[in-house]
């Protein structure tokens, strides 16, 4: 319990970069490629049959959301400690922005355990006919789509703040934090593009970009956590000062 003592230690960086890389690696089984695997687009009754011929992996999926709940309260505490020298009123909003994205992610996963209901023909809803439930079932999975175009506002606020904290704290390479900041619109784009604009092609072409730039500056940041570690605070104060 000692590593969460210090918020400028390198052991208490290792720690929060661990928590990062954890998110990465679940989220892209959970929000990724269990999506992929199981959801056939435009096709609710394949979908389903996906669903329930493969049910343990589609509450594999669940589980690992919510091993990314569970993980994002961590990097989310700890990060605020972290840049708290920094600017505490920032990284104060930065964490409620993180936050609030957590909760839509943990409100996303009733549509999903609703999904999964309406999936099973002998279940609570026998009484809907299989039309009914196919409809229900699309419904709940359009709105769990929904929730992701919702945190991604979030999730940019929130990168877009800390990109500047790990900037101007001076221990941390500024290029990853102005390219956080930089890439975070991607998340913005994402959710303008798939909610308001799906046939803006050029939207689409540039959002990948941005997207791309800012999925390279976190996994940059988290690994410069586990292997780096920020710099002494004397030299942070002397970088910072240049």
């Amino acid at each position: 319990m000692h590593l969460f003592n210090d918020p400028r230690s390198r052991g208490y960086a290792r720690l929060t970069g661990a928590f990062y890389l954890f998110i990465a690696v679940f989220g892209f089984f959970s929000i990724l490629w269990v999506p992929a695997q199981l959801l056939v687009p435009g096709d609710a009754a394949a979908t389903f049959e996906n669903i329930l011929a493969r049910r343990g992996l589609f509450l594999a999926g669940i589980g690992g959301e919510v091993a990314i709940l569970i993980a994002e309260i961590m990097a989310t505490a700890l990060l605020y400690f972290m840049f708290k020298p920094v600017s505490a009123a920032l990284s104060f909003a930065a964490a409620l922005a993180r936050l609030s994205m957590v909760g839509v992610m943990a409100a996303m996963l009733f549509f999903s355990a609703g999904a999964l209901v309406l999936a099973e023909p002998g279940g609570a809803l026998a009484s809907f006919s299989e039309a009914q439930r196919l409809d229900l079932g699309n419904l709940f999975l359009g709105m769990h789509d929904a929730g992701v175009w919702i945190w991604q506002v979030f999730f940019t606020v929130h990168l877009a703040i800390l990109g500047q904290l790990v900037a101007r704290s001076g221990r941390f390479p500024r290029l990853l934090g102005h390219a956080m900041t930089l890439g975070s619109v991607g998340y913005l784009l994402d959710s303008l593009h798939k909610f308001a604009l799906p046939e803006a092609a050029g939207l689409g072409t540039v959002t990948a970009v941005f997207l791309g730039i800012v999925t390279l500056a976190e996994v940059g940041f988290a690994l410069w956590l586990v292997i780096r570690g920020p710099r002494p605070a004397s030299t942070a104060m002397t970088q910072a000062a240049a």
